[in-house]
């Protein structure tokens, strides 16, 4: 069995949306696991469907189905669905009256459209296709073939890549959904997902679980994701709790 393989028959795949969509690719089920957690998320917001946007239509899809929420936050004009933005405002409040801060990272820490996932995307891609061609790991006609290629098709083939130790991450050591997340995977398009300058603080880290705003991915410290339940609920959910770097972070169990 692959080691990407997931068990449809687990808590987690039963707690999905009846018309969640998930295929057999390699690439999407790796996808699934890395950032799956938003896909059973609760209270009031709205979870993707799917694993994958395809391209900035199938994003604008989505979005135009949701409540959405926009506050300025530390100076910048932040949009979520409008449950996670009354839980970060909440957390908010409560860090103020602790002496504490959350602050977003930069303009993007909240929503953002499916060409701001691929610019990103392309800062890791263009300068790996250089490197391994200059490197002679790729020749330059594969690395033409994979710049033809749209984002959703060239998602697998970078895995591949990657499989043989060329790797598309920033530092070029490992793989590229430990530096990016591919265009239409990001949880930021959900509206669910919210960047923080002060996510080393327990303290911080702490009000935002108490007010459903959990760390969910485990390679990307300043993430969080609205999962709309208390903490006691989660594992109800199939996920299941992981210690890295001295923080909890909630997984899908599969």
């Amino acid at each position: 069995m692959s080691s990407h393989a997931i068990d449809r028959d687990s808590l987690f795949f039963r707690s999905l949306s009846a018309d969640f969509k998930l295929g057999d690719d390699t690439a999407q089920l790796r996808l699934f696991r890395e950032y799956g957690a938003v896909f059973v998320a609760r209270g009031g917001v709205i979870a993707p469907n799917k694993v994958v946007f395809r391209d900035e239509r199938d994003v604008e899809q989505f979005q135009s189905k949701l409540d959405i929420s926009g506050t300025d936050v530390a100076g910048l004009t932040l949009q979520l669905q409008t449950r996670a933005m009354d839980g970060l405002l909440k957390a908010i409040n409560k860090a103020t009256e602790a002496g504490l801060s959350i602050t977003p990272r930069g303009a993007d820490s909240a929503r953002r459209n499916y060409n701001d996932t691929v610019e990103l995307w392309k800062s890791r891609v263009e300068p790996a296709l250089v490197h391994w061609v200059g490197n002679e790991r790729i020749t330059q006609e594969q690395a033409d073939s994979i710049r033809d290629l749209s984002p959703y098709e060239q998602l697998p083939e970078i895995f591949h890549l990657e499989e043989n130790g060329i790797f598309f991450a920033k530092d070029l050591t490992k793989s590229i959904i430990y530096s990016v997340a591919p265009p239409g995977a990001s949880q930021h398009l959900s509206l669910l997902a919210f960047d923080i300058v002060e996510f080393e603080d327990p303290a911080v880290r702490q009000i935002l679980a108490e007010n459903h705003w959990y760390q969910t991915v485990t390679s990307d410290l300043p993430h969080f994701t609205f999962l709309g339940v208390a903490a006691r609920e989660l594992e109800g959910l199939g996920l299941r709790p992981v210690e890295n770097n001295g923080r909890r972070f909630w997984i899908p169990d599969v």
